[in-house]
């Protein structure tokens, strides 16, 4: 394989981890700490994740626990908790905060699919995109038309690669969701 070919599956391949980074903050039916890997607290002025403000535990299969570093930091939490509008009311308790997981609706779990396939759909154009990238490069006078063809050949498999990728990955995170 060329080695621009292999540049532009680099490239792609961290497209593929944000996907999953993305699918992550999706709620499914069962507590995960990653569905707060969105929420940014405000920490002396500064955006800040909870998950470095805080310890998250899963006590139990439809419940997360908060318990921040500093019990100061409480209020905040449950301020960004508020903001990032996860669908989740947080209970403050003495020196932590419980988020209890409801069931997802029928409704909910299709209207979260959909939201899956448009990251889906966002990670192929961005893959799509790279592709056109690395082609462009390509269109100098210095490579040889066989050279060009074998390039765009490689290109073309890593892409259709990365495609059936997402895909997978798609299907088995609607797979996630939609199951009761």
């Amino acid at each position: 394989m060329e080695a621009l070919a292999i540049e532009a599956k680099v490239a792609m391949d961290k497209t593929l981890v944000a996907l999953q980074a993305q699918f992550n903050t999706l709620r499914t039916g069962r507590a995960n700490a990653a569905l707060l890997d969105r929420v940014l607290v405000d920490y002396y002025g500064e955006p800040t994740p909870i998950n470095q403000i805080a310890s998250i535990a899963v006590p139990e299969p439809r419940q997360l626990l908060i318990k921040p570093y500093d019990k100061g930091d409480l209020k905040a939490i449950l301020e960004g908790i508020n903001k990032a509008e996860i669908g989740i009311n947080p209970v403050a308790e003495a020196d932590s905060i419980r988020l209890v997981l409801p069931a997802l609706t029928q409704d909910r779990r299709k209207e979260l699919a959909k939201q899956a396939k448009r990251m889906a759909d966002e990670a192929k154009v961005a893959i799509r995109n790279v592709r056109k990238d690395y082609l462009a490069l390509v269109t100098d006078d210095e490579y040889t038309e066989d050279l060009k063809k074998r390039i765009e050949s490689d290109m073309t498999k890593v892409h259709d690669q990365m495609i059936a990728s997402i895909d997978a990955a798609f299907l088995a995170k609607e797979k996630e969701i939609l199951t009761l």
